[in-house]
């Protein structure tokens, strides 16, 4: 945390939520639809091919009202801004993050620096498509001559969970 940035918990939505949770905690989605009958339409939201459901969720008006208020307070919508256009908002490593680049189209520009990493962004893609081509064709070929069949992710650090996530993934798109 930098000084200057207010905590979360800090704010005053924040305080709001905690109040609201202590009203909201015992509700019944049973009883939430009962009272409005409408809430399956009312509380889902879709955009770009994406549908939300948010009415299964112990949730109110309230509760949303609150939640952008705290997105308010926040300058969520600035941070967001920041991101997509290649600002350094990784404090503790003072650098940008480049998320967005890696779902840049070709076209797209994100500065950092001076300089728009979309194109080094989709020079290392294209390596990891060829590479993943090769292996799948056989053209790569392992010590032995053979193709490799196997791939093992080894992870580094404390958390297995990057490595989890991309086998799950992809063990869909695997050819066997």
């Amino acid at each position: 945390m930098t000084a200057g940035i207010k905590p979360l918990t800090k704010r005053k939505a924040w305080k709001a939520l905690e109040a609201h949770y202590k009203k909201a905690r015992d509700l019944h989605l049973r009883d939430l639809f009962k009272v409005d009958t409408k809430r399956g339409e009312r509380m889902t939201a879709e955009a770009v091919g994406i549908y939300l459901d948010y009415s299964k969720n112990r949730i109110t008006e309230e509760t949303l009202k609150l939640l952008l208020q705290l997105a308010e307070e926040s300058g969520l919508g600035s941070r967001i801004d920041a991101m997509f256009s290649g600002e350094k908002i990784n404090i503790t490593e003072k650098r940008a993050v480049l998320h967005v680049a890696l779902r840049a189209p070709r076209g797209a520009s994100i500065i950092v620096d001076g300089e728009n990493v979309v194109p080094q962004v989709h020079a290392v893609l294209d390596k990891m498509a060829d590479f993943s081509n090769r292996i799948r064709s056989g053209a790569w070929r392992g010590h032995t001559g053979k193709s490799i069949r196997n791939i093992v992710n080894i992870g580094i650090g404390g958390s297995d969970l990057g490595p989890v996530m991309a086998y799950e993934a992809l063990r869909h798109y695997s050819e066997r």
